[in-house]
């Protein structure tokens, strides 16, 4: 019997893992689709056509069976098993409808093992969650297994699956069928918490971002929260007093409503703490939604499926917080807002629940194996997620200046393509780099801090100014110790953005170095323009870079110039200048490093396709 229950645990935890995994990749893979459809200016009919086959993928288990068999479990989990391989592959058509698949299959499968092995449930999706974050944590952020060279494991991990399933199929047990359902209000709070982990609670970087904490503190400090419900002794002591106590019922959720306002609207510290709080309440609901029991209750399928749709609603009106200027300008800052009503949806949910008194026997394990793994996790995410020292600067006054925009992590193609970009910056040794549309934890871009990724890829420091809703912006990466930054939001009509710029100290000479990103009308950047120069005053030697949505001779770039920068290409004779955009047969130049007392001595346009911009960089001798 106890080998069975270790083998339905590898089984459920699993599925469950790749179902959170094709979750953030279908949304990563639709975002290009739509990207590309809105900004063609003349959407066709896959624009509805994809958004629809997600509609449709996520309402399937509504037609769950409501007994499910040994045999119907062993399918759907090996269905799910095998196209979860597709999503290593880095190509965006193949991982969108594989992702369909992993999602329709194992989305039937939770619908099974919440009908019949119920006490398995939260175990499973705790465990797919504490896995996850390790496997982000080992790939600086962006999951190792989502990684081409994770493909043999990937491989050997679905046969794993594929054996166990036909192995417990051959058994023939399945589970107690009896009374396991659900009720509509506890199918909302459930699709409301899994929004909130999948989005926020269960990413320690996007929890930093937010916070302004360090990421290599918040890793092992969401991973030990999340791990703590697994252990039996605490599952059922909290079982028991959720139980009997009525007012940790409703006080768990609205505590996890509030902690996530002082979260989004407090300070720096204040945020940090609210947070975490967030998250361990985050999971007292799920224990409260997942073990307990509706008094009115419903097929599960069918309450899976509307759980399923208030995540795929919250989703899309999250995504609206972040793209408000291309698609509902009301959304601007309500970010908030999306938030405040998942947790509406928890306390919806958890109030209607009527927790049970778990027995010993339904939640026993073996608890040596749990704390071993643990503690194992626990350590790899401390090693992993550890500041790394940065490469130093140079010491003859010589340095390499860049600008990047890294659309977001992807190419022109919507490959996800951080490796390649960091190469390329590695190849031309650039020391100083300002980057554009850099997401920090976003669920359109795998939910990778891009950021601190390249930064520690390249052994550098990062300066990150958020614009839009904590978690999009723009950066300054250098090397050398870390340096003084600052950091102002520009006003802006559209999409919101600002300047960051850093102090450094180049061969005993001050340097400072400014980031930005103009907004995509005229309007926005003749204004910014302004107040960037403004914000960077009399400051020299200073370099200025970034993604200015303006070519050689218009109004930005004139009032650059007489603003006492000067362009390198110029200054060098190296006319024309180079294009930069689109990456692919550039037509236009508007990506620019400007310079001022800073003497450039080389120039160029890297021929690289990493992004959908090209990358520019510039060699200057520092005046001593």
């Amino acid at each position: 019997m106890g080998d069975t229950r270790f083998l339905r645990a590898i089984e459920a935890t699993s599925v469950m893992l790749f179902f959170l995994q094709a979750f953030r990749v279908v949304f990563s893979a639709l975002f290009g689709i739509i990207y590309d459809q809105v900004f063609a200016g003349s959407p066709d009919a896959w624009l509805p056509v994809s958004v629809g086959l997600l509609v449709l993928v996520l309402l399937l288990p509504a037609v769950a069976p409501r007994k499910p068999t040994h045999t119907w479990l062993a399918v759907v989990a090996g269905i799910a098993a095998v196209a979860r391989i597709g999503l290593t592959f880095n190509d965006a058509t193949l991982r969108y409808w594989t992702s369909l698949i992993v999602l329709a299959s194992a989305g039937l499968y939770l619908a099974g093992l919440l009908t019949a092995r119920r006490s398995l449930a939260l175990p499973a999706l705790l465990t797919a969650l504490a896995l996850d974050q390790v496997l982000r944590a080992v790939g600086q952020t962006f999951d190792l297994s989502l990684q081409p060279a994770w493909l043999p494991v990937q491989i050997f991990w679905a046969a794993l699956v594929i054996g166990i399933a036909v192995a417990l199929a051959w058994r023939g047990t399945v589970g107690d069928r009896q009374a396991n359902l659900f009720g509509v209000r506890a199918s909302l709070g459930l699709g409301g918490l899994l929004f909130l982990e999948t989005s926020l609670l269960s990413l320690p970087n996007g929890l930093a971002r937010w916070s302004g904490a360090s990421y290599h503190v918040l890793a092992p400090i969401v991973l030990a929260l999340t791990l703590l419900p697994l252990l039996p002794r605490l599952r059922h002591e909290l079982g028991n007093r959720l139980a009997s106590r009525s007012i940790l019922r409703l006080g768990v959720p609205c505590g996890l409503a509030a902690c996530l306002m002082v979260g989004y609207f407090g300070g720096e510290l204040l945020r940090a703490i609210a947070l975490l709080l967030a998250a361990a309440l985050a999971l007292g609901c799920l224990v409260i939604l997942l073990d307990g029991r509706s008094p009115r209750q419903r097929s599960v399928g069918q309450m899976l499926a509307l759980a399923f749709a208030l995540v795929l609603v919250l989703n899309f009106l999250n995504a609206f917080a972040f793209t408000y200027p291309y698609a509902v300008p009301q959304m601007r800052q309500m970010g908030w807002l999306v938030y405040l009503a998942a947790a509406v949806a928890v306390i919806f949910g958890t109030s209607s629940q009527r927790p049970v008194a778990l027995s010993w026997q339904e939640v026993s394990a073996r608890p040596t194996r749990i704390v071993l793994a643990g503690l194992i996790g626990l350590a790899l995410v401390i090693g992993v997620s550890w500041p790394r020292p940065t490469e130093a600067l140079p010491r003859d006054g010589t340095l390499r200046l860049a600008t990047y925009n890294i659309h977001y992590g992807y190419d022109a193609e919507w490959r996800f393509n951080l490796d390649a970009m960091a190469d390329a910056i590695a190849v031309a040794e650039v020391d100083v780099i300002a980057l554009q549309e850099v997401d920090t934890g976003r669920m359109t871009s795998y939910c990778v801090d891009d950021a601190l990724y390249l930064g520690r890829r390249l052994g550098m420091n990062v300066a990150y100014l958020p614009t839009v809703e904590s978690l999009t912006g723009i950066a300054v990466l250098y090397k050398g110790p870390q340096a003084p930054t600052r950091t102002a939001l520009l006003t802006s009509l559209q999409e919101q953005t600002g300047i960051v710029g850093v102090d450094l100290e180049v061969a005993d000479q001050p340097v400072h170095a400014f980031g930005t990103w103009m907004g995509l009308s005229n309007e926005d950047t003749h204004g910014q323009i302004g107040e960037a120069l403004a914000f960077i005053g009399y400051r020299s030697p200073a370099s200025f870079g970034g993604d200015f949505n303006a070519e050689d001779g218009s109004p930005v770039s004139e009032t650059v110039l007489r603003g006492g920068f000067g362009d390198p290409f110029t200054l060098l004779g190296l006319m024309p200048p180079p294009l930069t955009d689109p990456a692919v047969d550039p037509d236009k130049r508007i990506d620019y490093v400007w310079l001022r007392g800073l003497i450039p001595t080389r120039a160029w346009v890297a021929d690289t396709l990493a992004s959908d911009h090209r990358l520019v960089v510039t060699e200057v001798q520092v005046p001593r």
